[in-house]
């Protein structure tokens, strides 16, 4: 596969140059012990990006069309479920190949018409596949708003995957996670554990209703669906931090804080790491210093947990949506909005490159990092 980069008019060819960049056949296998990141974008690709070399390895053609483009992986790597076709389906992806081994389309009954919410992801063994369905009947006179179901899918099932579970499910749920010892983990109006046999929903982290001494309910948005080295399931919040039960938001401090989940324990956090001077999309801990937390969107932010405090910004060409690392904590790549990726150094917060990406924007996707 070819892709050229444009350089202007016939008639200034003497006084430009052409680049040609080639990149890997689609069934070009990923390399063990080499690490990549996968992201979607306009018209509906997914690209394998080595992060060797910051480069596009290959792209890979999705089916059907685009939007969101949340992405997750296997636990061995190899498969890159994406929910897409406007959050009706989601579809997996064999990365050595390109080639679509799974499919399973949201909406499950006759007349119905059902989307997912950034709502999936799969489990901890990458034998099952977990998606919030939000139903609508479509009838000849009326539209009937449905009670949301957790579906539960058999990876190996194939091109036309059907639930081999369903439980009724909380409205508003978002991203989710599975644990290690097969715990679902899912954000809401608070953050649930599900036990994926029975389908019973647990209140785990109170968000909207906590009940925290002096504090505003917190804010929340987060869509963003992020596999972690450290292997952890957060989300950030904000909230307005009283000095007295007069709650008087004249004088309240306002603070930025993340919910985390410890996938391999299952232990909890709820955590301030630093004032609300802006709205962050997207946080994220260093995997080589969780002290050090990072936030994005108009700008690119470095705080020090314990201290709660900010420690250095760098300014943006754009907004981004998405942060997420390399392994070694080295670098931090932005991505999100346009078709770039942007990438930092975490120590000096500079800017030390840029992935150009075929096709147009990434939109509200998700991009993960990971080693084969």
């Amino acid at each position: 596969m070819h892709s050229i980069k444009a350089c202007g008019l016939a008639a200034f060819a003497l006084l430009s140059t052409c680049s040609l960049s080639v990149l890997a056949d689609e069934t070009t296998p990923l390399k063990a012990g080499h690490e990549y990141m996968v992201t979607p974008n306009y018209p509906n690709n997914l690209h394998v990006i080595d992060l060797a070399t910051d480069t596009v390895l290959k792209t890979c053609k999705m089916p059907d069309a685009f939007g969101p483009g949340t992405v997750q992986l296997s636990p061995d790597h190899k498969i890159a479920y994406v929910l897409n076709n406007h959050y009706a389906d989601v579809y997996g992806v064999e990365l050595d190949s390109c080639k679509q081994v799974f499919h399973a389309s949201i909406s499950q009954q006759p007349g119905e018409k059902a989307r997912s919410m950034f709502a999936f992801t799969v489990s901890h063994d990458g034998k099952e596949l977990f998606a919030v369905a939000n139903p609508t009947l479509m009838l000849n006179d009326r539209y009937v708003v449905q009670q949301p179901r957790l579906d539960v899918y058999a990876t190996d099932a194939g091109m036309n995957a059907k639930p081999v579970r369903s439980f009724p499910a909380p409205r508003q749920l978002t991203i989710m996670q599975s644990g290690d010892d097969g715990t679902l983990y899912v954000a809401g109006a608070d953050i649930y554990k599900v036990d994926v046999k029975t389908g019973k929903f647990d209140v785990l982290i109170p968000s909207r209703h906590w009940k925290r001494p002096n504090y505003s309910a917190p804010d929340v948005l987060y869509v963003w669906n992020q596999q972690t080295y450290r292997r952890d399931f957060s989300l950030l919040y904000t909230a307005a931090k009283y000095k007295d039960k007069k709650q008087d938001p004249a004088t309240a401090e306002y603070v930025y804080g993340q919910f985390s989940i410890d996938l391999k324990s299952g232990k909890t956090e709820t955590t301030d790491f630093g004032p609300l001077t802006e709205v962050y999309f997207t946080g994220m801990r260093s995997p080589k210093d969780p002290n050090l937390m990072f936030g994005v969107l108009n700008r690119l932010d470095k705080y020090d947990v314990k201290q709660k405090k900010r420690l250095h910004s760098a300014t943006l060409d754009h907004s981004y949506y998405y942060v997420s690392f390399n392994k070694d904590g080295s670098k931090i790549y932005l991505s999100g909005t346009l078709n770039d990726i942007a990438i930092f150094d975490t120590d000096s917060m500079k800017k030390i490159g840029n992935i150009k990406l075929p096709g147009g924007d990434m939109a509200l996707n998700s991009s993960q990092i990971f080693i084969r």
